[in-house]
């Protein structure tokens, strides 16, 4: 039997790959971007100016983007495609994926207005949305009890409150900012009252915006970020007062849908990278990958993510078909996280000591997926939505 060709994502369908040169131009373009690239940004903490511009350049981060607007007008399969790839060359879409799934709420509930005058410069790269403001330092992954208040003052708002894991702050000119427009304690709904807004950071910064870098065990450029008396017009806001946690949900599954594309990437770099150590490595006058110790973790990462696959690839037809996609989004999530994380288990394991070695990116790797447990929704809240919303089993928090 001829082995798996371990250097191509294997199609959904038996009609082939529709994405296949979309995957052809991201591999090519990774390739200028190798291992010692991504070491170098890993020990100084800093952000890939060059990568996020060569990806800009070439169109893939406005893939979503309508061709009225400046962008591609692809679907979602198509962004699955690019940042499956660019984890699977070793790389880190992270550093500018929010730009693809935060600009759907601009462009479903944003007015035309808006939408002439910033999309086009987002897809031409003149500038970035990669800031997405939810998060609170008190509420977590609570969105409705965040605190940060919006108060109308005539034809503006005055901003005050905090964010945190605010990712990209430093690198974006622009931020979608959820704040609450009226108290919690006198809406009808927990998800009323909320307000999305698009911030001009640049102006931000000098009137009320200050942003803190927090240093993680990853380079991911995430922030803290602070609003006092910032004030944005009322032109700033995105659709109507009050309805902003709605707008925002549409995004989510996108998000969640992409983000479990990196960590397929990241299970099949694992995966190409065992084995093709324990194939090459001699121990005890063998290859260990003939020792079933190393051999069966490596298959079963295999299996677990070909399966996770085939479940980010439904969740995305959906979301392209305009079907509910929530529980195949969320599903997607937890599984693509799950095989990307058993993936880098036995591949750290197969190379040994030199696993931790930083030559072999299997470290920087290691800790990058590791984070995909966490965020940007955790395996546990990811149960409890498919407990009580997919089951009908009593709510859990």
């Amino acid at each position: 039997m001829k082995p798996v060709d371990l250097t191509r994502s294997e199609p959904l369908l038996d009609g082939g790959d529709p994405w296949a040169d979309v995957r052809d131009g991201v591999r090519k373009l990774c390739a200028r971007f190798p291992g010692p690239y991504w070491r170098a940004l890993d020990r100084d903490r800093t952000y890939p100016e060059e990568f996020v511009a060569a990806l800009t350049e070439a169109g893939y981060l406005a893939c979503l983007i309508p061709e009225q607007y400046g962008g591609a007008g692809l679907p979602v399969s198509a962004a699955v495609a690019v940042l499956e790839e660019i984890h699977r060359s070793g790389g880190n879409g992270a550093a500018c994926h929010a730009q693809m799934y935060m600009m759907g709420a601009l462009l479903r509930h944003g007015s035309e207005a808006q939408k002439q005058r910033y999309l086009p410069d987002v897809a031409s790269g003149k500038l970035r949305l990669q800031a997405f403001g939810v998060t609170e330092p008190n509420a977590g992954s609570d969105t409705l009890g965040l605190q940060t208040r919006a108060d109308r003052d005539g034809d503006a708002y005055v901003i005050n409150g905090q964010k945190i894991w605010t990712s990209r702050a430093e690198h974006s000119d622009l931020m979608l900012l959820l704040a609450r427009t009226e108290s919690a304690e006198t809406v009808a709904k927990r998800t009323d009252g909320l307000s999305l807004f698009l911030v001009d950071m640049a102006e931000a910064l000098q009137s009320g915006l200050s942003i803190r870098p927090i240093r993680t065990m990853l380079n991911h450029a995430t922030t803290e970020v602070f609003f006092k008396d910032l004030r944005v017009p009322d032109t700033a806001r995105i659709g109507e007062e009050g309805k902003g946690f709605r707008y925002i949900l549409d995004g989510m599954n996108a998000e969640r849908i992409l983000v479990a594309a990196e960590c397929i990437g990241d299970a099949r770099f694992f995966v190409d990278r065992a084995v093709a150590y324990a194939g090459e490595r001699v121990v005890f006058d063998r290859p260990i990958g003939q020792n079933q110790g190393v051999q069966f973790p490596i298959a079963r990462a295999y299996a677990e993510t070909e399966a996770a696959n085939l479940m980010v690839q439904k969740a995305a037809l959906r979301f392209d078909s305009g079907l509910p996609c929530g529980p195949e989004s969320n599903m997607a999530k937890l599984l693509a996280a799950d095989a990307s994380w058993h993936a880098a288990e036995s591949c750290l394991q197969t190379h040994g000591g030199f696993g931790f070695a930083e030559e072999y990116d299997i470290e920087r790797k290691f800790r990058e997926t590791r984070l995909y447990q966490v965020a940007p929704v955790s395996t546990n809240l990811i149960l409890g939505y498919i407990g009580q919303h997919v089951l009908g089993l009593p709510r859990s928090y």
